[in-house]
């Protein structure tokens, strides 16, 4: 079965953006984490996204900029299966670069354990705070990877705000250079 992994920069207290939705104090240029954000790059996952990072990642991946500074990410990104949770998007043509989008109105969870009994890659899903809150509440996340920066932000977007107590299984932990730390966890109970 495929698995559902949410993927979340997040700040040492624990929020994934800024109050006004600010993410620029997780970003870095260092070789070592882009040597990892390569590694996670999977051209057999499928995306999931809420409305507001799907519309970030559209305004982005599909430019010229990015297929310059990022080519392997921009291709993965630009090609893979897209899931965009959103009552009020309309549904998103294939364009000459950013393709296979598909908006659903709802988190169902017997619609999305349906999609995980299909064959073909894990899902991601990539930020989207309010998508991991949901799934998380249905119990449909196999995995949390969380990339801590080391920054306090004091205010802003908790990632976890809302969501029902859940005890975790560490399955991996990596330090980097920079200070941040990649946790990968398994909520308890799990396959």
């Amino acid at each position: 079965m495929r698995k559902i992994i949410a993927f979340t920069n997040v700040s040492v207290d624990g929020y994934f953006a800024g109050p006004d939705g600010e993410i620029d104090w997780f970003k870095s240029n260092d070789d070592e984490d882009r040597q990892f954000t390569l590694s996670q790059a999977k051209p057999s996952a499928t995306l999931v996204f809420g409305h507001t990072t799907y519309e970030m990642m559209a305004r982005y991946w599909p430019t010229p900029d990015a297929g310059k500074n990022d080519p392997i990410v921009a291709g993965v990104m630009n090609s893979v299966k897209k899931i965009v949770f959103s009552k009020t998007m309309k549904p998103v043509k294939d364009g000459p670069v950013w393709k296979n989008v598909t908006v659903l109105r709802e988190i169902k969870k017997e619609e999305i354990t349906g999609l995980k009994e299909q064959g073909g890659g894990d899902f991601a899903i990539l930020g989207s705070g309010t998508i991991v809150q949901q799934f998380a509440n249905l119990g449909l996340i196999d995995e949390y990877h969380l990339l801590v920066s080391p920054v306090i932000l004091g205010v802003g977007k908790s990632l976890f705000g809302g969501v029902n107590t859940m005890n975790l299984k560490l399955l991996d932990i990596r330090t980097f250079r920079n200070g941040k730390v990649f946790i990968k966890y398994r909520p308890v109970g799990a396959q």
